[in-house]
């Protein structure tokens, strides 16, 4: 290597930089784009408007079915399905939670207790300096690569936006606890869907443009004994 030859903070060359997807492209895969973000939420919205009309187990069949019938349009149209099977999964687990107590707020259940583990698990991985948010990012968008962890201003960025997904998972999941011990069903199938996907892609746009500005700043600065 020459004296003034420099690299990327990220690890990459600048046509590597050059070949990463933008932001919008990031955000719409992450999401599902508009189609994605519109199907994952109807099957709450059914059970939550079946459940205040009738009862518990209409409800409950109703979303399983409306989950069920997007992912087999889905399969049908040759689309990605990984939105679908994930938003059926959720739907699932909460029916049975829901189903085996015969409480409807129960369906809410599992997405709470999920909640708080992954925002605990945030914040412990940002104590440990191991940011979960920078090596979802080499699996997502540094195609499988961890030099950032060679870069002393990319591992302080990472963690310093783990502790960011964490206080707002959290914060997000303590909403959605209160509501739950309060026994205020309806509010709390309307808190899942407004504290759902918003925070979720204002979290990723500040994650991927700040990780970005950082990447462009000068030149990388290996981590002593590295």
């Amino acid at each position: 290597m020459t004296t003034g030859q420099q690299h990327t903070p990220s690890g990459l060359d600048p046509q590597d930089e050059e070949r990463l997807p933008s932001i919008a492209e990031q955000m719409a895969d992450q999401l599902g784009g508009w189609r994605g973000l519109v199907e994952s939420s109807i099957p709450v919205v059914v059970f939550v408007i079946a459940n205040v009309v009738g009862e518990l187990r209409p409800a409950l069949i109703a979303s399983i079915a409306v989950a069920l019938l997007i992912a087999a349009m889905r399969l049908a149209q040759r689309k990605p399905v990984r939105h679908a099977l994930n938003g059926l999964f959720g739907i699932g687990v909460g029916a049975l939670f829901a189903l085996r107590s015969g409480d409807a707020r129960d369906f809410y259940l599992p997405g709470i207790l999920f909640g708080i583990g992954y925002g605990v698990a945030l914040l412990l991985s940002a104590v440990i300096r191991q940011p979960i948010v920078g090596w979802i990012w080499s699996v997502l968008v540094a195609k499988g690569r961890s030099e950032w962890r060679d870069d002393p201003r990319l591992v302080r960025t990472f963690t310093q936006l783990t502790v960011l997904w964490g206080v707002v998972w959290l914060a997000k999941v303590g909403v959605q606890a209160g509501l739950y011990l309060a026994h205020q069903d309806t509010a709390l199938g309307v808190a899942r869907l407004a504290l759902g996907y918003p925070p979720y892609a204002l979290l990723l746009l500040i994650t991927v443009w700040v990780v970005r500005r950082v990447t462009r700043e000068g030149t990388a600065t290996p981590l002593p004994g590295a």
